[in-house]
């Protein structure tokens, strides 16, 4: 994607806040303006110096009077552009921010379970902000600098042409090296942003399986993937640095030049009497004042060119395709619970197939066992089900309606679901049992924890249940997560339910508990049930048995076993005597 294209998706950003740009542009002319004023009024009182004892003091004070009021309105006006490019900044940076969160709630789940989610949480967190300190520098130093400068030789040329275009025919020379420097610093910011955003997600990776990386003594080696990582962010920030930090020096001696041209030039015209000592005097200010814009502006590379990189990583999240859109498709209402899969094809990558023409017919109010061994595609048929992906071949349909010709949302709310992996958020235990029914009642939220066996343990805790846990319920037990996880679902009471190994961070009591309450809410409802554990779903209607993408047999416990098939192995070898 070109700086171009970058920039003018980044200022399509601040069109809603127009009026705020308006205000800036008009502060930072008016401060230029002022600014550039003093010189002039400075150079006129120098003029009212003849000679010693020869002072028109009247004058001066009035000229003094005038510039203290330029100052003083110029400062004003500085400080009035500030708060008007904070207001631009930060509002476009948040509607950027929002619309990037809005866009990885719109995309396919196999964008977010394909790329790292420590790269994800750098693009809309660190990217953003590293756009935000692009924009405030540009709006601030970029377009001031350059109004400075447009300002400053109309200033010269109506003091003196010939010396104005001394400086004129300086000024590519600043271009020059600014834009030398510019091409070979971008590349190596880019490559700066990517392995941060790398940097990132191996952190994030780290620190969120710490326990895993000390139970298997991986330390050191982690230690040394991170230095790795970030020796290459050394490198490329060492260049992208050292490339930026020549700017300033370089456009430093630029500016000696240009003021020392001036100097001779004017000091020459001074001398044949065309200008005065006070305007000579206006001249160097002006000199320096057109060259300090450049210094600026060079210095504000870094910030742009850094900037660029992250938007572009922003724009990639932003530019990636959502789901097929549903607005217009019909809601499903009237859910009963039958479930049908007709030559169902499916696979994460084209070259790997997993599941291949499954055919699959569940009537209302059955209890549907899956197993199988690891890797078979049990729960790419959950993720089928609840459309996290859609199929490649064939129909799956949900009380005769294709689950693709209704909306998502309406089709999900018809499943419960608890999955193996807990998920809590930083809150109340009220407030995480009540995630997916914010409004309900008191009485509601302690019934569904007392069918899930958590009222108890609730009870215990230091103020029930008002107590705040930590992000992802760090200080709670793994099972005591996964009875608050259950809790949830029994307060949806949906008409389907998705148990994916709900019950395997649960000790044996408590999962005989849970069970029966597990028993009691698939009473007339449509359930779909993961297991490793074949004790645990003798009593299912029908059991699946999976390999390899297919179904290879199903029936209920009794029929499987006197089948003496693959589920009678899988069985017989979880509870065969040891020999």
């Amino acid at each position: 994607m070109k700086v171009t294209v970058v920039l003018k998706r980044i200022l399509s950003y601040t069109r809603p806040y127009l009026w705020f740009l308006i205000g800036a542009l008009l502060c930072a002319l008016l401060n230029v303006a002022l600014t550039l004023l003093a010189p002039v009024l400075v150079g006129d009182s120098i003029d009212y110096i003849v000679a010693k004892g020869q002072v028109d003091f009247p004058s001066i004070a009035r000229i003094l009077f005038v510039l203290a009021g330029a100052i003083l309105l110029g400062a004003f006006f500085q400080w009035l552009m500030t708060l008007c490019t904070n207001q631009l900044t930060y509002k476009t940076v948040r509607d950027l921010r929002v619309q990037t969160f809005h866009k990885l709630s719109a995309v396919p789940l196999r964008y977010i379970d394909g790329h790292s989610h420590g790269d994800i949480i750098s693009r809309v967190v660190t990217d953003i902000d590293l756009i935000s300190d692009g924009l405030l520098q540009g709006f601030t130093q970029l377009f001031t600098g350059v109004v400075t400068i447009l300002g400053t030789l109309l200033f010269m040329l109506t003091i003196n042409v010939k010396i104005a275009l001394v400086v004129v025919l300086i000024t590519p020379l600043s271009l020059f090296v600014a834009s030398f420097i510019a091409r070979r610093s971008h590349k190596m910011f880019r490559e700066q942003s990517a392995v941060r955003g790398e940097m990132t997600g191996y952190v994030e990776e780290l620190i969120g399986n710490q326990k895993v990386v000390k139970a298997f003594s991986y330390e050191d080696r982690a230690q040394a993937s991170f230095e790795e990582i970030n020796r290459r962010l050394y490198d490329c920030g060492v260049k992208a640095q050292f490339y930026s930090s020549m700017t300033n020096p370089s456009t430093r001696f630029v500016n000696g030049v240009v003021y020392a041209a001036v100097g001779i030039a004017g000091a020459l015209t001074a001398i044949q009497g065309l200008l005065s000592v006070g305007q000579l005097s206006c001249f160097l200010t002006y000199a320096n004042q057109y060259t300090k814009p450049f210094n600026e502006i060079t210095g504000v590379i870094t910030e742009l060119q850094t900037a660029f990189a992250s938007a572009r990583r922003v724009f990639a999240v932003l530019d990636e395709p959502v789901e097929s859109p549903d607005a217009g498709l019909p809601k499903l209402t009237d859910c009963d619970g039958r479930v049908t899969a007709e030559h169902v094809d499916f696979s994460y990558r084209p070259d790997t197939r997993l599941i291949e023409d499954l055919n699959l017919s569940v009537s209302p109010g059955q209890r549907i066992a899956i197993v199988g061994p690891t890797g078979c595609g049990k729960t790419t048929i959950i993720n089928l089900l609840m459309r996290f992906y859609d199929v490649d071949a064939g129909q799956i349909s949900v009380s005769g309606h294709p689950i693709d010709s209704v909306t998502r949302q309406s089709l999900r709310s018809c499943y419960g679901m608890v999955l193996q992996e807990t998920w809590l958020f930083s809150g109340t235990i009220r407030e995480n049992i009540a995630y997916g029914k914010p409004d309900a009642t008191e009485p509601e939220i302690v019934a569904a924890a007392k069918a899930a066996h958590a009222h108890s343990f609730i009870r215990r805790l230091p103020q029930g249940y008002d107590t705040v846990i930590s992000e992802d319920g760090g200080n709670l037990s793994q099972g005591q997560k996964q009875l608050l996880c259950i809790a949830r679902i029994m307060l949806l009471s949906p008409p389907m339910l998705i148990l994916d190994e709900a019950t395997s961070s649960i000790d044996t009591r408590t999962e005989i508990q849970i069970q029966k309450a597990f028993d009691k809410m698939m009473e007339g409802r449509t359930s779909f049930v993961v297991a490793h554990r074949l004790s645990t779903i003798q009593e299912a209607d029908r059991i699946l048995v999976m390999d390899a993408g297919r179904i290879i047999e199903q029936g209920t416990h009794e029929e499987l076993l006197e089948k003496g098939g693959f589920y009678a192995k899988l069985y017989n070898s979880q509870f065969a005597p040891a020999q």
